[in-house]
């Protein structure tokens, strides 16, 4: 693969909740560092709603030679609220990309259907995932028309500042009007009920943009016995109602199973031609590790590396978080990546 990548949070804001409340840019420019040279990363996907914070964050990564993927998400508002927020995006990339060497792709949006107001009924991603007929509506493909609608608008809207290379994060129920864009790039995650034809998946993904070059803009699996078969619903052992976070079953940590995982995966986008991924995700601020198994969120987590809530890792001193075998895994494939045409 071409861009051998990670999705790196700096706040992803759902109703209400900051998924990365510390915001250091010195913090945030040593873990750059560390995906570039210790996890063999060329490419970061830079994630998070608020535009300062992702422009600072792209700039420290392109100074750190990674290859960018800007992608800024207002989750839960209107479509014209989105519109509005992509265009002012979209000029924050073309600044970046005038002031500084590297390659800079922006993203104009993320699974728009589900995480934006307006194709499904619900004001909030829960409300539309609660809804009743979400899924006779999505099976009868009634949401693509109206995707497609809003991202036509959204590339124009960004095209009139950006210059540089355009994509949208999709989800394999989304059917996209891939002309728009310079790449197909969808979110895909393996789980039990897709594990046979998961390369079909691929090759289907593939196929989609009339020869143009697929990114899977992420993929992972938690850091649970069981996690691989749940893939992208398995943070969902939490129970949302519980104060403190308590589990919905009775679980197991297992890293071995992230770790194995994380690398099949990547064996078969690679296998199928895939131009690049990230792996979701380098760290879960609001997930922290615990000895004790009844409060270990770090098992309900997609990151590579866990976070101790009262004192620092000793691998990076100085850093609150340690990494797991599934990032020892991927620098391991990474870096024999290393060289590859």
């Amino acid at each position: 693969m071409r861009l051998r990548g990670i999705c790196y949070d700096v706040g992803r804001v759902m109703m209400g909740q900051d998924w990365r409340p510390d915001f250091e840019p010195s913090m945030v420019r040593r873990e750059l560092a560390i995906l570039r040279h210790d996890l063999n990363c060329n490419a970061v996907r830079i994630c998070g709603q608020d535009l300062d914070r992702l422009s600072t964050a792209a700039a420290l990564a392109l100074d750190q030679g990674l290859s960018v993927w800007l992608s800024p998400e207002l989750w839960d508002e209107t479509q014209d609220a989105t519109l509005a927020y992509i265009a002012s995006a979209a000029s924050r990339a073309e600044e970046l990309r005038r002031t500084h060497a590297g390659d800079l792709t922006l993203s104009i949006g993320s699974e728009l259907t589900l995480f934006m107001q307006g194709i499904v009924e619900g004001s909030t991603l829960l409300e539309r995932l609660a809804n009743p007929s979400l899924w006779d509506f999505l099976r009868a493909g009634r949401h693509n028309a109206p995707l497609n609608a809003f991202l036509a608008k959204a590339h124009a809207a960004a095209r009139a500042s950006f210059g540089g290379p355009l994509t949208y994060a999709s989800v394999p129920l989304e059917t996209v009007d891939w002309s728009l864009f310079d790449y197909v790039a969808t979110d895909l995650y393996r789980d039990a009920r897709i594990r046979a034809e998961f390369p079909q998946l691929v090759r289907r993904s593939l196929s989609q943009g009339a020869g143009k070059p697929l990114v899977i803009t992420e993929f992972g699996c938690c850091t649970y016995r069981g996690a691989a078969d749940a893939g992208g619903r398995g943070w969902a052992i939490v129970n949302p109602d519980r104060t403190p976070p308590a589990w919905q079953g009775s679980y197991e940590r297992d890293e071995s199973e992230q770790a194995h995982e994380l690398s099949e995966v990547l064996g078969i986008f690679d296998d199928e031609g895939v131009d690049g991924a990230f792996a979701m995700t380098f760290i879960a601020p609001l997930l922290p590790t615990s000895d004790d198994p009844a409060y270990d969120l770090d098992m309900a987590s997609y990151s590579l590396v866990k976070i101790h809530p009262d004192r620092p890792g000793e691998t990076y001193p100085g850093l609150r978080w340690e990494p797991k075998e599934s990032f020892h895994a991927v620098a391991a494939y990474y870096g024999a990546c290393k060289g590859q045409p």
